[in-house]
């Protein structure tokens, strides 16, 4: 299928062929007939992708100090791996869109394929052939409304949102700032309110255009007349001002201000900055609003990604239903979407329709794109990658791509040349096509299934989400493939018995992304301690940062927390270092609310009287390296400190030239293993033991009683 891209660091668009993607439990499969490019967020969109580097940093002064943060504690290459990353993703472009329904994914209920919707979400209702939406974001397009002008319900439900904020009345007078889509679009609901409505903008032709909106009054502010405010209010003002525009400055949130009268309200909804005189707000003593896009259920994951409702008795317009608010009021004739100054053009115009609105050829509102009803389903795609690599080289296949894995696992299985990097899977086909192409893989897709049917792959990586670990490695031993799958191996205790029932049923090879015992300190602690007789204590601390807020990693089941997703690494590292299987377990939260402060402490015991104490900090010091661990025994001392500076007692310091967490020797080790015939690098009763102590971590801190780790 076809899809627009928009390149981050550049700022470049293209029309590519994409995998088409598969929906997703609770998603919702639509190709589209029409979608909306909007001039105000897309001009902004296209203006940051353009800019300089050194543009991006001014205008976005916090992501500066999260790299300047990253790169105090984990070097320059790991903080440049990062970035780089981050600004190789292709960006989907693309908010509101309408079409038909041709497939829907587990869990939904309210559609069926064949049913006219419109579509709603950055990410999701995108300028391509096909998008996956979840169910929230998804709304039925009522009989009498073409899916032209349904494609226009998210900018709709935008400026629907905006109006219910300044709650307007019956025979209010409204001022309307900015002449936009959204600010035409709020001019004719707030008709439909039963409201007079005074529109302004700097462009004299907008405000000529609201009157056909059906505003009583409009004007640039230049040439509204100073009699205005007398003879249209008796002299009081506004009763309230909605901004719409966006502007570079607070122009128009002062002239709002200016307008409204005492105890007048403001509600904006445009971009500009919050930056208003306080004599204009305390003397009238104003009410400033602030709209959240669509409405209730914005931003919010639970609501958007997982598709819980708000009750509507507590919350009657959620975003969903401001949807199919806006649709509503299109087929009782309540708005007239033709009436707009909007543009048609074919979706293989889009780059053409880009560039006018960049270069200012074009002052249309908005322009619909037109798609093509011969669709492409294919959801994988060859892509040639002028390699020679030996005829009987390993065939290694990647299921998933994030952040993680773009920056460190595919830049080192890239560097690998006696392998063939066949098909790359991820859930879109954006990122899939993007990913493959930069690390040499022959195919991408969006379908598991293209790897495990693959007669050539020996080896899986899988790097998805945790709660789709088992699945997909299940599905890979079925099909005779090595497995390395990115930790945790499972979120509940039944899970993990099934795959490693399974493991060792099947005799598979079967390797966990558990890398610090493979790092350079690790080795050089554990061979610094190797001929001890008697116990050792360590003592790990982990500069964790506070939890991350509406992260699926944090969803119990999906993501499983951090105790489990990620704790799991440092158990295993101290595993590595004693020698033996964790035993016992005592942990307990600092806090009683984990969810906003996740900082535990656990002490592990080892059967030969040996012990961990881990203490995983949320909200230390940022400036603290975010892992330090040192173990003691029979007179010596070993430290390591973020894995760059190990100190051995008695002996010379070891320092790496960057960062080593032991991904690369993990790699090699894993891909030469299986290319050779041996042993993971693993035993399964050390990856089920990791999996164990976090479990039992989570029970001692719920229970307040040490665990017994059952081998």
């Amino acid at each position: 299928m076809k899809q627009i891209l928009q390149n981050a660091r550049s700022g470049d668009l293209e029309i590519v062929d994409v995998p088409a993607p598969m929906p997703l439990p609770g998603q919702v499969l639509v190709r589209n007939e029409y979608s909306v490019m909007s001039p105000g967020t897309d001009r902004l969109s296209l203006a940051f992708a353009r800019s300089s580097l050194l543009s991006k940093a001014r205008s976005r002064p916090d992501l500066v100090r999260q790299v300047v943060s990253k790169w105090k504690v984990d070097g320059a290459l790991a903080t440049y791996r990062t970035v780089t990353s981050r600004l190789e993703v292709p960006q989907p472009l693309g908010y509101s869109s309408a079409g038909i329904v041709e497939a829907i994914g587990v869990g939904v209920t309210g559609f069926a394929p064949g049913d006219r919707v419109a579509c709603a979400g950055a990410g999701y209702a995108n300028h391509a052939e096909l998008i996956c939406v979840p169910e929230n974001l998804v709304a039925p397009v009522p009989a009498g409304v073409s899916l032209e002008h349904a494609a226009y319900a998210t900018l709709g439900a935008i400026a629907l949102q905006s109006v219910r904020v300044g709650d307007p009345t019956l025979g209010e007078i409204v001022a309307v700032v900015g002449l936009g889509l959204v600010g035409q679009l709020a001019v004719q609901l707030l008709r439909a309110n039963g409201c007079r409505v005074l529109g302004l903008d700097l462009n004299d032709l907008r405000a000529k255009q609201a009157l056909d909106q059906g505003a009583e009054w409009a004007a640039t502010p230049a040439s509204l007349p100073s009699t205005w405010k007398e003879e249209a209010t008796g002299g009081h003002g506004v009763d309230l001002a909605l901004v719409a525009a966006s502007a570079s400055s607070a122009a128009p949130l002062q002239l709002g201000a200016e307008l409204c009268r005492h105890k007048g309200r403001l509600a904006v909804v445009g971009a500009m900055p919050l930056e208003i005189e306080r004599r204009a707000m305390y003397d009238k003593e104003l009410d400033l609003r602030m709209s959240m896009s669509y409405g209730p259920g914005r931003y919010d994951r639970s609501y958007e990604e997982l598709g819980n409702d708000y009750p509507l008795p507590y919350v009657r317009w959620t975003e969903n239903r401001n949807l199919r608010a806006f649709l509503s009021l299109i087929d009782s004739g309540s708005l007239h979407l033709d009436r707009l100054d909007t543009k048609l053009a074919d979706f293989d115009q889009a780059v053409t329709a880009y560039d006018d609105l960049v270069s200012g050829r074009s002052e249309t509102l908005a322009v619909a794109f037109r798609y093509e009803q011969k669709i492409s389903h294919e959801r994988t795609l060859s892509l040639p990658t002028g390699e020679r690599t030996p005829t009987d080289a390993l065939g290694v296949s990647f299921i998933g791509a994030g952040n993680y894995a773009k920056a460190l696992l595919l830049p080192m299985l890239d560097r690998r040349k006696d392998i063939h990097r066949l098909t790359l899977v991820t859930a879109t086909g954006a990122s899939a096509r993007r990913t493959a192409e930069k690390f040499g893989f022959s195919g991408c897709g969006t379908n598991p299934e293209a790897v495990f049917k693959d007669p050539n792959v020996g080896l899986v990586f899988v790097a998805t989400r945790h709660d789709t670990h088992v699945p997909l490695a299940m599905r890979a031993m079925d099909e005779g493939k090595a497995v390395w799958v990115e930790k945790p191996v499972a979120l509940t205790p039944g899970d993990l018995e099934v795959i490693a029932r399974e493991v060792v049923d099947r005799d598979a090879f079967f390797a966990v992304g558990y890398n610090r015992r493979f790092s350079s300190h690790a080795r050089k602690v554990r061979s610094f301690f190797e001929s001890r007789s008697g116990p050792v204590s360590i003592h790990y601390n982990v500069a964790a940062g506070p939890p991350p807020r509406d992260s699926w990693s944090m969803d119990p089941i999906e993501g499983g927390g951090r105790v489990i997703g990620e704790l799991c690494h440092f158990v295993d590292l101290a595993n590595y270092l004693v020698g033996e299987l964790c035993s016992s377990v005592y942990a307990r939260f600092m806090t009683a609310d984990a969810n906003l402060d996740d900082s535990m402490i656990a002490v592990l015991g080892y059967p030969d009287g040996s012990s961990c104490t881990l203490e995983y900090v949320a909200h230390a010091d940022p400036r603290l390296p975010k892992e330090r661990f040192e173990v003691s025994g029979e007179g010596k001392t070993a430290r390591c400190t973020n894995f760059r500076v190990t100190e051995l007692s008695g002996r010379r310091r070891f320092r790496s030239l960057s960062q080593d967490k032991g991904q690369a020797n993990q790699i090699r080790e894993v891909v030469e293993a299986v290319q050779q015939g041996r042993p993971s690098p693993f035993t399964i009763d050390e990856i089920v033991n990791v999996s164990r102590v976090t479990f039992a971590m989570l029970e001692s801190a719920a229970t307040g009683a040490p665990v017994i780790v059952e081998h």
